[in-house]
């Protein structure tokens, strides 16, 4: 087992050894645990990747599946929850299409889908959201708003 607690970490230990499952969170200092996954895969296709986050959105929980994680947990997570998200293999039936989202939910959802595009650039997102940077750094401080 190894562990690293940013990108450039990970990214060394991956240098000389892969693994066959990886836990990621998505909120690392630097770049997001998104980069990760890419990488992950191309050391070994058969990774089984789980990406959890506190800040759990549906722009970056597709960005995570799109890109190869298996599954995507919203913190709080505990040890069965990772180990039964390892073995998923089909779609999470919790969630529910069409349910109502609330208008601060809506505006979450829309930024971390803005920032997904802007590659987690704050002063890129903020200009393509007519906002200015340290509003967004602000809405992105706080937690996400509850569905």
């Amino acid at each position: 087992m190894r562990a690293a607690d940013s990108v450039p970490q990970a990214l060394a230990v991956l240098t000389d050894w892969s693994a066959a499952y990886a836990v990621i969170d998505l909120r690392l200092p630097g770049p997001s645990g998104l980069a990760l996954i890419p990488r992950l895969k191309l050391a070994d296709p058969r990774v089984r990747i789980v990406m959890m986050s506190g800040y759990a959105s549906v722009a970056t929980a597709v960005e995570a599946i799109k890109l190869g994680a298996v599954h995507y947990l919203t913190k709080p997570v505990d040890v069965d929850m990772i180990e039964r998200a390892f073995h998923q293999v089909r779609g999470d039936e919790s969630v529910r299409p069409g349910r109502q989202l609330s208008v601060d939910r809506l505006e979450w959802e829309h930024i971390q889908h803005a920032l997904a595009e802007y590659g987690g650039n704050i002063s890129a997102t903020a200009r393509a959201l007519r906002m200015h940077r340290r509003t967004l750094q602000r809405k992105l401080g706080k937690h996400p708003a509850r569905s």
